[in-house]
């Protein structure tokens, strides 16, 4: 019987099958490694993306190559990964790290009109949470982004959340072992150099340490 090329065939215990798990992933990190052809040459381009439902959106220049390619329907592969510590082992060759990351194949389609607006407002709300009095794009901006999104229907998604497995003959080594947790967090907010006098902080972005994954 013919696998599915979704099935994770390196360390296949540690695939997850369930979809919530997935979109907690997808819904904690901030950048999708997505990959295009353009002509016989691969690239793998970082994007910034935002999850809605059961898509995910993601934005950029009309005069990029990658976008131009992704826009016409072109088979791709979208990467989320997350690393949440280091797995320190008796051995080199044991250590390893804990991560959960997610493969989604597929293909971009383009968004236009009151759909691309939409898809640039949900993406402002997941990289921007809760700030408000930012101009919206203007139609010549507008006009030099592309909108794309990739439905999540084929997926696979591999978490490493356990510890080392050293080999019985080093248990007795004298060497630490154990995980050191790696945590993402937000540091204090840097004014820009022409903010004007008197500007304060707003709430929503003193907000993200604690509010935002």
């Amino acid at each position: 019987m013919s696998r599915a090329r979704s099935d994770v065939r390196r360390l296949p215990e540690k695939q997850v099958r369930d979809r919530a798990v997935l979109e907690a992933l997808l819904d904690a990190a901030l950048v999708a490694h997505v990959a295009v052809v353009d002509g016989s040459q691969p690239y793998v381009v970082p994007l910034a993306f935002a999850r809605e439902g059961d898509r995910l959106l993601v934005h950029g220049s009309t005069a990029s190559r990658a976008f131009r390619a992704l826009a016409t329907g072109a088979p791709t592969c979208a990467t989320v990964t997350v690393v949440d510590g280091l797995v320190v082992a008796r051995s080199q060759f044991e250590s390893s790290m804990r991560y959960r990351s997610a493969m989604i194949l597929g293909s971009f389609a383009a968004l236009h009109n009151g759909d691309k607006e939409r898809g640039l407002q949900v993406l402002a709300a997941r990289l921007l949470p809760g700030l408000e009095g930012a101009r919206p794009p203007s139609a010549k901006e507008l006009r030099a982004t592309t909108v794309l999104e990739l439905v999540i229907e084929e997926w696979s998604l591999k978490v490493s959340d356990g510890h080392a497995e050293d080999d019985a003959s080093d248990l007795d080594r004298p060497v630490w072992a154990g995980v050191v947790p790696l945590q993402h967090t937000w540091g204090a907010p840097e004014p820009a150099p022409d903010l004007a006098p008197g500007l304060e902080v707003p709430p929503a972005v003193a907000s993200w340490p604690e509010g935002r994954a």
